[in-house]
């Protein structure tokens, strides 16, 4: 008897979730979302899952004196964690002294999402309403970001009726076959913000530079270009500089749609190198690196299909003909 009123309650929840938002657009929704993840305090808990491997997560925030504060933290392994005070992000991970970036922002699908510039976006992606489930025991309204050009993965957001909080992600790709998820566990929306959350707000951190100032390399014209790119795609920078793991010089671009960001890398090797191909792929997230006929290595790293990281790297071209990367 206790399961059946269980049952007819989350049924009755989802028939007054629906009449409530039979009148919000999916771009209602999303504006929604994205002005309610600044305004409450709340603790999510979250799962990502890609290829098998399951990665806890915890994101804590609150209001404090009017400001936006925020914790997230990766809950397995070593200790990683992030620190947001207003528009100031401090960055603990592992293998660098704390530092604290102006305009930043957290890594990950979930704060890319939250934070995208919405407008630019819908100009790639196509918003769906697609009805309603349920994530963590909560009612939420499915929305789904459609790519208007099939070389890009899709989004599926649940979003919760009530706190219109993002709960769940799941990157589809051209078929719909999951590539990569973000599940919300539990939702803990709280009256004040946590205690440790205030102490931490008000403790002091490095200070914070900005992201001029932290990668001092000013932008360069490379050259050579991308005669393709996917649709909404941008060029955000472009510099010369060394790997820290090689300290081989590369030229660099980094490209953004609003949601996905993507790296390029371009650099000289040995010509009498045989030509190579290179794919790995983890979840979502491919990485494509080929030596052209030419002795250039080009890699591609970001969000985005095997197939269409490929193209990308063999759209690289010099700006003069017969001209290579110095």
């Amino acid at each position: 008897m206790r399961q059946s009123s269980r049952i007819l309650l989350a049924s009755l929840l989802l028939i007054c979730a629906k009449a409530s938002a039979d009148d919000l657009s999916a771009e209602a929704l999303l504006q929604q979302m994205q002005s309610a993840v600044s305004q409450q305090n709340f603790e999510l808990s979250m799962v990502k899952a890609r290829q098998g491997r399951l990665e806890p997560i915890r994101i804590s925030h609150g209001v404090i004196d009017g400001k936006e504060v925020a914790h997230l933290s990766y809950l397995d392994g070593k200790t990683v964690e992030y620190l947001q005070r207003q528009n100031e992000y401090t960055f603990f991970e592992n293998t660098h002294e704390p530092y604290t970036l102006k305009g930043a922002r957290f890594p990950g699908v979930w704060s890319t999402l939250v934070k995208m510039p919405l407008t630019r976006v819908l100009e790639s992606y196509d918003p769906v309403l697609a009805g309603r489930s349920r994530v963590a025991g909560l009612v939420a309204q499915v929305v789904r970001l459609v790519p208007k050009e099939a070389d890009k993965y899709g989004f599926v957001l649940w979003i919760d009726e009530q706190s219109h909080l993002l709960l769940r992600i799941d990157m589809v790709d051209r078929e719909g076959n999951l590539v990569e998820q973000v599940l919300g566990v539990d939702l803990d929306r709280q009256s004040a913000p946590a205690p440790w959350l205030v102490a931490l707000a008000n403790s002091k951190l490095p200070e914070a530079l900005t992201l001029e100032d932290a990668y001092p390399t000013p932008q360069q014209t490379l050259a050579w270009h991308l005669t393709w790119l996917p649709s909404g795609f941008k060029v955000l920078s472009q510099d010369r500089h060394q790997l820290v793991s090689t300290s081989l010089p590369v030229d660099y671009m980094m490209l953004s749609d609003g949601v996905v960001d993507l790296s390029v890398y371009v650099a000289r090797v040995d010509p009498k190198q045989t030509v190579r191909q290179q794919l790995i792929r983890q979840g979502a997230t491919s990485l494509v690196s080929y030596v052209n006929e030419v002795g250039v290595e080009i890699t591609v790293v970001g969000e985005v299909p095997a197939e269409t990281a490929k193209r990308i790297a063999e759209s690289v071209q010099p700006l003069a003909r017969n001209e290579a990367v110095q």
